[in-house]
């Protein structure tokens, strides 16, 4: 998955500039009898947290929801769902590694500045995993997520029905992003990395509560967004090696000019809707002044990255203005909870 790209800074690839090598590349490093668990753990990108952060806010919109005090099923649950994410997520991006690795586009967006964009973060560009270990942990992985959202499911103090259908929806089509229906090729990039953000919000909410609200509807949306405006820069880093193996994201099918303009509307309307809930009565007045931070991260972030043309350093930026959004939707949250 996109997002789990390095965040180092290098050179912006222009439309239609190299081609993918075809194949996997041969391994750079000595692969091992047993592969260490730091390979997996690499594999699986768990140093990218922004997904999991999705239960810190789900947990913060309680008080404001009216749900009280959680009794132990509901953490239970609650702690069966972020396994579950943990390995769902896991899987899609080592499925994703491994496709990359097969078609080379993997090689292409890091063979020429490896040590920049630190290799390791691809065991099998590394050679310190080989394919038939990474297809072990996917397949293992897929399985346990699986698992560990059914047990969610039935730990769960209410079970309305969109939220069990978003729940398996999502554990269908998580994994699916470079696998199986491949959804990363067929256009459906940008939507899948905003929907997996909504899914792992409003469904554990709705298992929780048993219901839907608007505040939770567009925060829901908000957390969304975060992963969607760092991944379309590293999109825009990579488009040489996606066209060359078919990946139809917005950065490869705009010119490079609209892919900014894209980037831009996205960026603004993240903010057009922190406003519009304010003005709607979704969230209370004050809701946009405790999310200026954010807004004033994602203006340095589109300068940086499109106007300047870092993008990987845009990305990185992109990043923290994400986990600043979860810090100041947490905050909002315990504010409104406490106010008449």
């Amino acid at each position: 998955m996109k997002p789990s790209a390095p965040t180092s800074a290098v050179a912006v690839a222009e439309p239609g500039v190299g081609h993918a090598p075809a194949g996997p590349p041969p391994a750079v490093a000595f692969h091992p009898a047993r592969p260490r668990p730091t390979a997996y753990l690499r594999l699986a990108k768990l140093g990218m947290v922004d997904y999991y952060l999705s239960l810190i806010v789900v947990v913060s919109l309680l008080p404001a929801s009216g749900a009280g005090v959680l009794g132990a099923s509901s953490w239970a649950a609650l702690a069966a769902f972020l396994l579950g994410e943990l390995c769902l997520v896991g899987a899609a991006v080592a499925y994703d590694d491994i496709t990359g690795y097969r078609d080379g586009s993997d090689a292409a967006n890091y063979g020429t500045d490896a040590a920049v964009r630190r290799l390791a973060r691809k065991p099998l560009l590394a050679g310190t995993l080989t394919e038939a270990d990474a297809l072990r942990f996917a397949r293992g992985a897929l399985a346990a997520g699986a698992l560990c959202w059914t047990a969610a499911l039935a730990l769960a103090p209410h079970r309305p029905w969109w939220a069990v259908l978003g729940v398996a929806a999502a554990a269908l089509l998580v994994p699916q992003y470079s696998w199986g229906l491949r959804l990363g090729y067929h256009g459906l990039q940008e939507v899948f990395l905003a929907a997996v953000g909504w899914a792992f919000v409003l469904p554990p909410y709705g298992l929780l509560t048993g219901r839907a609200t608007a505040l939770a509807a567009v925060e829901a949306f908000l957390f969304g967004l975060g992963p969607l405006l760092f991944g379309v820069y590293s999109n825009t880093n990579d488009i040489a090696g996606d066209r060359a193996v078919g990946r139809p994201t917005a950065a490869c099918l705009l010119s490079r000019r609209g892919n900014a303009v894209f980037i831009g509307a996205l960026s603004a309307l993240e903010t057009a809707v922190i406003v519009a809930s304010a003005v709607l009565g979704i969230v209370p007045w004050w809701f946009p002044s405790a999310l200026l931070p954010v807004t004033a991260v994602r203006i340095a972030q589109f300068t940086v990255g499109m106007v300047r043309g870092d993008v990987l350093r845009g990305r990185l930026i992109g990043i923290r203005a994400h986990r600043i959004l979860v810090v100041a939707l947490v905050a909002a949250n315990a504010l409104y909870a406490t106010t008449p």
